[in-house]
């Protein structure tokens, strides 16, 4: 059992508490880390650190190519570390290694990307109709930020608001899933070993209700950025209100594959497979699900089962593994609950349907690749998001009813497209309302390509040259070097 300490001020401490929560591996079903339990005083400590380096400190002070060269050199000690990040990662959440492993060298990559736009955040010069005005802009931090982040990829939904948020020149408190605190605990180590200055990073560990509701709620946090579901994400909206915050929220997903009659079917199939099964479908962007013209419908649903009845389940730590277990007891028995409504509602099981009973899969929470076919888009298994290795599929018969069939869900995250129409390529992403629409792939990010959704999927971008002005606020200075005001009863 290995013990861990929250991280504020650059200083390693027990919870204010003193209390404790475990934290268990989603593959064996056994605890294997200690984890601060932290409350008020505890995200207080860490918001005035993280206040104080910004308006008092050494950070607020840095130049911005000084700021970026400290996020190049934490990418270069992320990159070193990476083999462990990935493995303590997923020992936490039982993420695929194969997946985790790249995903944690992205880190180091977001890092070196904003790093290097530290200090090409420019304001500008406005010509205004004024001859004895000098009118400029400038472009300043937003302040102390909230990062609230979820279990399923915590190192890399993390990066997605730290690296942006530092090169804006902003402070954070990072507030990791109470599933999956280990990695940002591992990270701020990294963190006070690139040289930061005290309390520009602080991690607390615990609960929603004794963490997150104070750090959404503080006085001296200007901005959360959040990653989870939208309930969760409705309760910050409410309680970031009452000091009005600003707000990233990227929130949840019943995102759809459109598999059009002139796709290859063969690589459908495979981005379908991918879309839904990759990291057990528990990613917001995951093609739950999958809409295929009636002309194709019966071939693509025998090949689509015949690929996902070879998916290899296991130990997670293997990169042989394909499917890997449910990161959460509860999130397991509720995928469970969602299976047996999709039953009830009358959508074909063709595939899986239980929790897996094979032998490597041992004491963890597996649940079996599951493949609902014949599926109506009203039922609750097309329109709710699972969040587990459960996909609907869905026929349609024009074009238009599929964009139609699309659009009729309260998400718009992702969306997928498979054609090798020219016309349909273009079309489609106009037609189909989500923040990212994939064509000919499915699950591809980079740190030059914004993210986020639409609806009930959030808003605000992460990733991209856009998110830094997520964490801006621009400040409009107006210099006269007129000799004397001609009225000062008059606005000039």
């Amino acid at each position: 059992m290995k013990t861990y300490q929250i991280f504020i001020g650059n200083a390693w401490k027990d919870s204010a508490s003193g209390e404790t929560f475990q934290s268990s591996n989603p593959y064996t079903g056994e605890p294997w880390a200690e984890i601060p339990k932290c409350d008020a005083r505890d995200v207080d400590a860490a918001v005035d650190a993280a206040h104080d380096a910004l308006y008092h400190g050494a950070w607020g002070k840095m130049s911005a190519t000084e700021r970026g060269a400290l996020m190049r050199k934490l990418g270069d000690l992320v990159a070193r570390d990476a083999d462990a990040l990935a493995a303590v990662e997923v020992r936490d959440n039982g993420k695929l290694l194969a997946e985790v492993s790249g995903q944690v060298l992205g880190v180091s990559q977001w890092l070196y990307f904003y790093g290097g736009l530290a200090d090409k955040i420019n304001g500008a010069v406005i010509p205004i109709n004024k001859p004895d005005m000098f009118t400029y802009t400038l472009r300043e931090p937003v302040g102390v930020v909230a990062a609230i982040v979820p279990w399923n990829s915590p190192l890399m939904l993390m990066a997605w608001k730290l690296a942006p948020a530092l090169a804006a020149g902003c402070t954070m408190v990072i507030k990791p899933s109470e599933h999956t605190s280990a990695s940002a605990l591992e990270f701020a180590a990294l963190v006070r070993e690139a040289g930061f200055p005290e309390g520009v990073v602080n991690v607390v560990t615990g609960f929603g209700k004794d963490v997150g509701d104070r750090l959404t709620t503080h006085p001296k946090v200007a901005k959360v950025a959040f990653t989870g579901g939208e309930v969760a994400g409705q309760k910050i909206m409410e309680s970031a209100a009452s000091t009005f915050k600003r707000l990233t929220l990227e929130l949840g997903g019943k995102s759809a594959q459109v598999v059009f009659p002139d796709a290859d079917l063969d690589a459908a199939v495979s981005g379908g497979i991918a879309g839904i099964f990759a990291a057990t479908g528990q990613t917001c962007i995951a093609g739950s699900r999958l809409l295929v013209h009636e002309s194709i419908y019966d071939a693509y649903v025998e090949k689509f089962v015949a690929s996902a009845k070879t998916a290899k389940m296991g130990d997670p730590m293997e990169m042989t593994t394909q499917v890997g277990p449910v990161t959460t007891q509860p999130q397991f028995d509720r995928i469970l609950s969602y299976i047996e409504i999709a039953k009830s509602e009358g959508a074909r099981c063709v595939l899986g349907g239980a929790a897996a009973q094979r032998p490597e899969c041992g004491k963890g929470w597996f649940i079996e690749p599951t493949v609902f076919a014949d599926v109506r888009n009203d039922m609750r298994i097309a329109q709710e998001e699972v969040f587990g290795p459960v996909v609907s599929i869905i026929p349609f018969k024009e074009d238009e009813e599929a964009y139609e069939l699309a659009n009729d869900t309260n998400y718009g995250l992702a969306a997928g497209v498979w054609t090798s129409s020219i016309k349909r390529a273009t079309v489609a992403p106009k037609r189909l309302r989500a923040g990212t629409v994939w064509v000919n792939t499915y699950r591809a990010a980079s740190f030059l390509m914004p993210f986020g959704g639409v609806k009930a999927s959030g808003f605000g971008r992460e990733n991209g040259i856009e998110a830094i002005d997520q964490y801006l606020e621009t400040k409009s200075v107006w210099l006269s070097y007129a000799e004397e005001t001609k009225n000062p009863f008059v606005m000039q």
